[in-house]
């Protein structure tokens, strides 16, 4: 299952780049973030409790920075194990300034859900990984807007 998509933030490139590669602030983007381990600065594991309809599935989660190259590009690995599911994730996203002032961001991710969970097919599970990205990206905002807060 792919997705992708663009956003654009109201801050400086500087600003959106230091909060995506800040792990601390990427987990409070994160829908049902339990705990959450920075084990230096490429390597993360949270536990999760992923919204799936009827209940949530726990998992847990590891992170690694695969490529970055600031202030435009980084690549991250995602594998995540629970009960009936297992979930590997590529996403990667570009940061460019936009052109009415403010940062844009191109972002993909390639998710493959394995086990029953992921046996409810893609028909199923896209609406809820959409509703997941939409809910992380709104945080995300939330985030660089704290951060460009902080830096005035």
């Amino acid at each position: 299952m792919n997705v992708s998509g663009e956003r654009v933030f109201d801050a400086p490139r500087a600003i959106v780049w230091k909060v995506m590669n800040d792990p601390e602030a990427m987990a409070k983007t994160m829908p049902g973030v339990e705990t959450f381990d920075i084990h230096d600065d490429r390597h993360w594991t949270a536990n999760v409790k992923i919204p799936l309809g009827l209940g949530g599935l726990k998992m847990k989660v590891d992170m690694e920075k695969l490529e970055e190259r600031e202030p435009e590009f980084a690549k991250l690995a995602v594998k995540g194990n629970g009960v009936g599911a297992m979930m590997n994730m590529e996403t990667s996203f570009t940061l460019t300034d936009a052109a009415a002032g403010g940062t844009e961001m191109a972002w993909s991710a390639e998710v493959k859900i394995l086990g029953p969970v992921g046996s409810m097919g893609q028909r199923v599970l896209q609406p809820i990984v959409n509703q997941q990205v939409q809910h992380v990206l709104t945080a995300l905002d939330g985030q660089v807007q704290e951060a460009l807060g902080q830096s005035g």
